[in-house]
């Protein structure tokens, strides 16, 4: 059990509240005592026209609840749900904004064994403690929700959760920085989003923005040259995050103690994960969550929902994506019919939960499907798509038992291939692209000489591909190490009415080479050896549809998205010098012998 903080040692009077009471709220603005002493600043916003005792439902974040930030999330955000009935409780996490204490980016589980430490989990559950205490006509129930950083705060929340915790909202959390969510992929480090959320987060209490004097961060990231020049130019050493990257270039034990799937085993609290097909920064944190929590979940309060959304895209509009359309606002639907019926049946015993194990929306026919388990286990079977001569793909397992059987090109870290068109804008800003980047048309790189593309011919009928995606590379490099950058994609045909041979990106992923074997202990690989590597591009529901294509695409360099591999082994890329950094020629083969494929689990029916 959590040490519970008494009631009256956390009771401190109400802050002043600036400014005219809303119509519809009763406003209250705190400062609640956590068990060590610090202060953590809350604005609680009660119904005025409530009829009946109301639960509390909890937003814990580290960007800052100033303005009107908080009444706009009412109006908008969370409109279904105030429609609802609830106490919203918003709240600076420690060290942030108006809060008190030290800030730590993805603070560490505290340990146990010590009663008197703290974590996120510990200023959560003396914040409940607080409000069932402090605040009138509550009804002795709380429920947490957040998105991102957020949905981490509410994973967080639920390892040791206070008693009256009884429901939860875990959304686009990350569950493992080194494995596949914000800052790398694989133990590929993500450059620009990186870089620019170390700058934006670590510059004291509020967030800060770092000012590019080019337009184009493609320009500005290589002509910074190696990684060693940020900390060198621009961090100083007083960027902790920063550092940690530098120092812990493997799967130590800094990121593994991080890890959900360490930490989070399982919960007491039914949860609902959220997840977006399209998410550019945590798109495998709620899914790796989900199936963390499966494993031990007897009491079937472990659920999932994945929609056809950008990062956090399900808190507006989702009629579209780009150009990708959905048929109606699923983002909508999803607050209407699925998250306001969640909290408030937990939270007030209302309406019978018709919410499946999971709910999925399955993109190229936009419906959504109900599943027992993802992903699912009766009706889809595995099928190989091979890379064959002519630049196709084909469910033909190749013949030819030539070795020479490959198609390759040269990779160059002086010229690498950008991972969206440019120019490529600061990730923060109003045009940034940002959220918009995962669903652009690829065919900006079809025909680079560093990018390889198979293609099946048009379908004669749908094919529906449900479940876990994973590429299986035969492939060498005349260098010491590589990056594996492969991609799934459903090209429309030439007569589209809307979008006449657009390739949709559907699955992608990087596998940093050195880490084939093992994410704790890299190792160098020997030039021009054939090494089967694995990529794992993770989960799709999506139907391509009769006529379309399926093609996958292959390269070395996704920049700035992802780091450049020098491609000469060294012990840490971080530390890198100019001249490591050197081209090298790829060969992806497609021989008897050594068949590269893609592996689908398709949908049969049955």
């Amino acid at each position: 059990m959590r040490h519970l903080a008494l009631a009256c040692c956390l009771c401190v009077p109400a802050l002043a509240y600036q400014g005219a009471q809303s119509s519809e709220w009763d406003k209250t603005e705190v400062m609640i005592r956590a068990r060590d002493g610090v202060k953590l600043h809350t604005l609680i916003f009660a119904p005025k026209k409530a009829t009946a005792k109301l639960p509390f439902l909890i937003e814990r974040s580290p960007y800052g609840f100033t303005g009107d930030r908080a009444e706009r999330s009412l109006s908008r955000r969370y409109k279904e749900l105030a429609d609802e009935g609830f106490i919203f409780v918003f709240q600076d996490i420690r060290g942030r904004y108006q809060s008190e204490g030290l800030f730590r980016m993805l603070r560490p589980v505290r340990d146990p064994r010590k009663p008197d430490s703290i974590d996120e989990g510990t200023d959560t559950y003396d914040t409940i403690e607080w409000l069932l205490h402090n605040i009138p006509n509550n009804n002795g129930r709380a429920g947490i929700l957040g998105i991102s950083y957020g949905g981490w705060l509410t994973a967080m929340a639920l390892i040791d959760p206070h008693p009256a915790l009884k429901a939860a909202s875990e959304q686009a959390s990350p569950a493992d920085m080194f494995l596949g969510d914000d800052f790398h992929h694989n133990g590929a480090f993500r450059l620009s989003y990186g870089f620019e959320y170390v700058a934006r987060m670590e510059t004291g209490k509020e967030q800060a923005r770092f000012d590019f004097d080019k337009y184009d961060t493609f320009d500005w990231y290589l002509s910074l040259g190696p990684l060693s020049e940020i900390d060198k130019r621009y961090f100083h050493g007083d960027k902790p995050t920063w550092s940690n990257f530098v120092n812990h270039p493997n799967y130590d034990s800094f990121w593994q103690q991080q890890a959900v799937e360490l930490t989070l085993t399982k919960t007491t609290v039914p949860n609902l994960n959220v997840a977006g097909w399209w998410d550019q920064e945590d798109y495998w944190g709620p899914l790796k969550i989900y199936e963390t929590l499966e494993k031990n979940d007897p009491e079937h309060k472990n659920y999932l929902v994945v929609g056809p959304w950008r990062h956090g895209g399900w808190s507006g509009e989702g009629k579209n994506l780009g150009p990708i359309e959905f048929g109606a606002d699923q983002s909508k639907y999803y607050r209407e019919s699925v998250e306001a019926p969640w909290f408030a049946h937990w939270l007030k015993d209302k309406g019978a939960l018709n919410q499946p194990e999971v709910l999925a929306f399955q993109t190229g026919k936009n419906t959504w499907e109900r599943y027992d388990s993802w992903p699912p286990k009766t009706g889809t079977e595995m099928r190989k798509l091979y890379t064959s001569a002519s630049r196709q793909l084909s469910f033909d397992a190749p013949r030819d038992s030539s070795d020479n059987a490959f198609d390759g090109y040269i990779s160059d870290p002086a010229h690498p291939v950008p991972y969206r068109h440019r120019p490529i804008p600061a990730t923060y800003g109003g045009a940034s692209g940002w959220t918009q980047w995962l669903v652009e048309d690829q065919r900006f790189v079809d025909q680079r000489p560093d990018v390889l593309s198979w293609a099946t011919e048009p379908l004669k009928e749908d094919l529906v591909v449900a479940g876990n995606v994973v590429a299986h590379l035969f492939a060498s490099t005349s260098g010491s190490d590589s990056d594996w950058i492969v991609k799934l994609i459903d090209v429309y045909p030439e007569n589209d009415p809307k979008l006449p041979g657009y390739e949709l990106m559907i699955d992608n992923e990087v596998l940093r080479g050195r880490f084939r074997n093992s994410f704790e202990k890299p190792e160098r690989i020997e030039p021009g050896k054939i090494y089967e590597y694995p990529v794992d591009i993770h989960f799709a529901n999506h139907d391509f549809r009769a006529g379309h294509r399926i093609m996958m695409q292959v390269q070395s360099t996704w920049f700035p998205l992802i780091d450049r591999n020098p491609q000469t082994f060294v012990a840490n890329i971080y530390k890198a010098m100019a001249a490591d950094y050197q081209p090298a020629t790829q060969k992806v083969f497609r021989s008897a012998n050594y068949s590269s494929y893609i592996q689908l689990p398709v949908q049969t029916g049955k």
